[in-house]
């Protein structure tokens, strides 16, 4: 807000700062004592205070300025205020700064110095309050989602998560298969676990099976279980995950996994609910939801033979795509924070090192990274040598360097070239002024 607040008992220090500032299209009002200032600052909005610090005539001891500087911080916390006077005690300025002022400047003063001043002010006011109104927006929206949904442990902070759960938590209550795609460790089972919290099934069991964790052999046992010699070392009889998650929920990872005959038998329990155990001709029914998962180009595998085209179309009739973590950048440091649980603490180079980082691992990359460091690190500061990933930091092979994603020393130097002025800062790094504010919130820079 280009407007500003002008408290002085001469009327001539007003005009000339009026007419100063209405060059450079910087709105000013004035007000000719402390007590017309403060009723000022409670009828309008104000992004600048530069006050006086005497009022009555022949004082010079700063007492009055002192007075209404603590006024108006009770009033207006995070409201700038810049000192003007010829007489104040330089330490008693010096101490006011300390409080919280934002600068002291001495009568005649230098226009540039106060033009200078009084933008670099104005624009970092604008970049806290909409840093502000982003973490604000992004709270209000986690709550919202909090309220509408239980979100299973899902820890998130981008936008692209937070459509993503808008969406599962939309299709959750509808009893349909879902197929969720996305790379290895990117969360997967994590959305199919909020799902089926969210479902008409919420309160049955949820059992999840990596189809790509077992032998072909062996997968078909598992998913309808088998009776007693249905194959070599089967000595008992066995329940499979469809009879375990009967009444709630089975999730299906790595689905592109399984083998062409199981295909067959899961596609028939999806379009009947019944299937048989391996080596039993007995019939059983089930009632279960099935959320299936990939990273796999299932429709490629169709086109190949890999895949039955029915079953496919059978379990893609709602496709969540989860983006990898390369690409919801804002989540690395909250499901950081999240796995070290308290037990550590993040250093600022520690930080620099996961936003720089591609992931290519993705969430279970970052949580066995992060891990290794609190075990390593004993409770102390994190660096990025616990985190083992140098390299990243250092612009290695494993780094993420572009235009769009600078380190926070590029942004905290950028910054201080600049004077403060985030718009010149956003210039010279190729973003724009919005794309700067969320980098500032991302890394926890405060202009």
């Amino acid at each position: 807000m280009r407007r500003v607040l002008i408290i002085d008992d001469h009327p001539g220090v007003g005009q000339a700062l009026e007419l100063l500032l209405s060059l450079h299209d910087i709105e000013a009002r004035m007000a000719a004592s402390p007590a017309e200032g403060l009723a000022l600052l409670d009828a309008q909005p104000f992004g600048l205070v530069i006050q006086d610090m005497n009022f009555t005539a022949d004082t010079t001891s700063g007492e009055e300025g002192e007075a209404l500087f603590r006024a108006i911080r009770a009033k207006r916390p995070d409201l700038p205020v810049i000192l003007l006077t010829a007489w104040t005690r330089l330490d008693a300025a010096v101490a006011l700064v300390k409080a919280g002022a934002a600068d002291y400047l001495a009568k005649p003063w230098d226009d540039a110095k106060l033009l200078a001043t009084v933008e670099n002010l104005l624009e970092l006011g604008e970049a806290n309050r909409e840093i502000a109104q982003l973490r604000e927006a992004r709270a209000a929206r986690h709550a919202a989602l909090a309220r509408r949904f239980d979100l299973a442990g899902v820890v998130f902070a981008s936008d692209a998560m937070a459509n993503l759960l808008e969406l599962a938590g939309q299709i959750a209550a509808a009893p349909v298969p879902v197929l969720i795609t996305g790379p290895n460790g990117a969360g997967k089972e994590r959305i199919a676990a909020f799902v089926h919290a969210n479902s008409t099934t919420g309160e049955g069991p949820f059992v999840a099976l990596n189809c790509g964790a077992l032998p072909a052999e062996l997968i078909e046992a598992e998913l309808f279980g088998s009776d007693t010699g249905a194959y070599t070392g089967a000595a008992k009889a066995r329940m499979g995950r469809f009879e375990a998650a009967n009444g709630g929920t089975l999730f299906l990872d790595e689905i592109g996994n399984l083998p062409l005959a199981g295909q067959v038998k899961l596609l028939r329990v999806l379009e009947t609910g019944q299937f048989e155990r391996l080596g039993s001709s007995k019939t059983r029914q089930t009632h279960v939801r099935v959320l299936s998962a990939t990273n796999a180009d299932l429709r490629a595998m169709v086109k190949s033979g890999a895949f039955r085209e029915d079953l496919f179309y059978r379990l893609n009739l709602i496709e969540l795509k989860l983006p990898p973590l390369a690409d919801r950048r804002d989540d690395v440091l909250p499901l950081a924070e999240h796995f070290l649980a308290g037990r550590a603490r993040l250093g600022d180079a520690a930080r620099d090192a996961l936003l720089a980082h591609r992931w290519p691992g993705n969430v279970r990359e970052l949580k066995n990274a992060v891990e290794r460091a609190a075990l390593l690190g004993q409770g102390g500061e994190i660096t990025p040598a616990l985190l083992g990933l140098e390299d990243a930091a250092a612009g290695g092979a494993g780094a993420w360097r572009n235009l769009d994603e600078p380190s926070r020393d590029a942004v905290i130097a950028a910054l201080h070239a600049a004077g403060g002025v985030v718009s010149r800062a956003a210039t010279q790094l190729g973003l724009s002024r919005q794309a700067l504010y969320r980098r500032l919130e991302r890394y926890g820079i405060a202009p």
